[in-house]
């Protein structure tokens, strides 16, 4: 499984990942009875991609690997093959989707896809939550009304962050929700583009931290990457890089 997560706050947007590749395999044992086996296999996977000509960044979570190859891998070969230099974030998600349904219809994979669109001299942010299984586009960072919407969107394993972030609900007698634990709100209106990238660290940091102390596998983990998109410009804040010993 993955972390992933993409803060939008008025000065610019905040994409980061972990790093952890964790599998299922399935073995035999000596009595000849299936045995599933859940291990990390890399601390070294890369979630977070740019799509240069496009201004695009793409985080990916759910299945680490679609037909024995990783998701990464795809969307290399998705950009080699389909986009074209008319593509924007407009164009881009659900031409994502629509190539990922055609290889794997029902795979669990989803996608964050976050850039900016100039729309009458002005740079409009978009922030989109798609994933493949359930053929969802949905833009995330917009009001019922059209104006801009500033929060963040986390995907994954979301329980950790989801317990400190969001309020505890039950459903009363009557079926509505009541809550029970309320939780402080976060001004994202006011947030600062580094606070915004200290956020999303924390948010992967926090839950690395907490899996390590739970009875639970240990899917989340690695280093940290983190892309910054802002309307002047798109660059790595941290991003993990091949090296020898």
């Amino acid at each position: 499984m993955s972390l992933v997560i993409t803060v939008y706050v008025p000065e610019g947007i905040v994409m980061a990942s972990d790093s952890r590749q964790f599998l299922t395999v399935e073995v035999k044992t000596h009595e000849g009875k299936d045995l599933k086996i859940e291990t990390p296999t890399s601390d070294a996977v890369t979630k977070t991609l740019l799509l240069e000509d496009q201004r695009t960044g793409v985080s990916y979570f759910g299945a680490a690997l679609l037909a024995g190859v990783p998701i990464a891998s795809h969307i290399k070969k998705f950009i080699e093959e389909e986009m074209t230099a008319a593509d924007d974030i407009i164009s881009i998600p659900k031409k994502l989707i629509n190539y990922f349904r055609k290889l794997f219809p029902d795979t669990d994979t989803g996608f964050h896809v976050a850039g900016y669109k100039k729309e009458i001299k002005i740079s409009i942010p978009h922030v989109y939550f798609c994933h493949v299984g359930r053929n969802i586009v949905e833009r995330r960072n917009i009001n019922p009304d059209g104006s801009i919407r500033y929060g963040a969107t986390w995907s994954g394993e979301i329980d950790i962050l989801t317990s400190i972030l969001n309020p505890v609900t039950i459903k009363d007698e009557s079926g509505r929700e009541r809550v029970i634990r309320p939780v402080a709100p976060i001004a994202w209106d006011g947030m600062t583009l580094q606070d915004a990238i200290d956020f999303s660290i924390y948010a992967i940091q926090t839950t690395i931290d907490t899996m390590r102390f739970q009875a639970r596998p240990k899917t989340v983990g690695g280093p940290i990457d983190v892309l910054l998109l802002t309307p002047e410009e798109v660059r790595w804040i941290q991003c993990k890089e091949l090296h020898g010993k």
